[in-house]
């Protein structure tokens, strides 16, 4: 439909007035289907600019659904082989996936990479990558270690998306603690933040708020951006201080 049609001028009235999204930088395509349903399409800044738009465009009036084909632009251009190495290195190295099968998608064909046989596994895995975007399948036995996962993927460099299908076997009940208890052991593995003890992560309806202290604004920044890397996240409030 033309960008005279008057949903979409609603959207990109409210995408312009978000401050992770810049459009004239970062330009987004709307289209709006038939049956109202609103396709994104575009590279943005980041995943904060990611969420944000998709979260607003929702909440738009006579928008029926939204269809995601947004893409975070990685500070770095790697290919596909190179991201699924990384994230395979990532994930082997990561005490949650210890005891967890692993199973990456190379050439079109599925390559064990580590296999748990015994009935206490912690999952089972299967990793692939297309055009950047990272693809998760399998299953894993909390959302801690899907979210975990999730972030894992964001972090390899080149990333440009994360699709985390894996499902949680058995079925849990997310909670807003489970999400504060997901990214404070995300924080504690992040080598960028290096004193995580004085972050303090609440959450509320998939809000999450950080407070405490940390030493640079690049600290503070990284911080946030792991907390909208997680699954599920809906906002972040940063008010974290900068400071020795």
């Amino acid at each position: 439909m033309q960008n005279g049609n008057p949903v979409l001028k609603t959207v990109r009235a409210a995408l312009e007035r978000e401050p992770h999204i810049n459009l004239h930088r970062w330009p987004v395509h709307l289209d709006l289907t038939d049956d109202s349903v609103l396709v994104m399409e575009g590279d943005v800044e980041s995943i904060a600019a990611k969420k944000c738009a998709l979260e607003l465009a929702a909440t738009v009036a006579d928008v029926r659904g939204v269809i995601d084909r947004l893409h975070v632009a990685p500070s770095e251009h790697k290919g596909d082989g190179e991201i699924l190495d990384a994230l395979e290195t990532a994930l082997l190295d990561a005490r949650d996936f210890k005891n967890c099968s692993l199973r990456v998608i190379k050439k079109s064909e599925t390559v064990t990479v580590q296999e748990i046989l015994d009935d206490n596994a912690s999952g089972d895995i299967l990793a692939s990558v297309t055009d950047g975007v990272v693809t998760l399948d399998g299953w894993v036995i909390s959302l801690s270690h899907k979210r975990l996962a999730g972030v894992l993927a964001w972090w390899v460099p080149g990333c440009r998306d994360v699709v985390d299908a894996l499902e949680v076997l058995p079925p849990e009940q997310d909670t807003d603690d489970e999400i504060s208890d997901a990214l404070s052991l995300v924080l504690e593995i992040d080598p960028l933040i290096p004193r995580p003890e004085q972050i303090s992560v609440h959450t509320r309806n998939y809000v999450v708020t950080l407070e405490g202290l940390v030493a640079t604004q690049a600290e503070k920044d990284r911080a946030e951006q792991d907390a909208w890397c997680l699954f599920a996240v809906d906002k972040v409030i940063n008010q974290l201080t900068v400071g020795r």
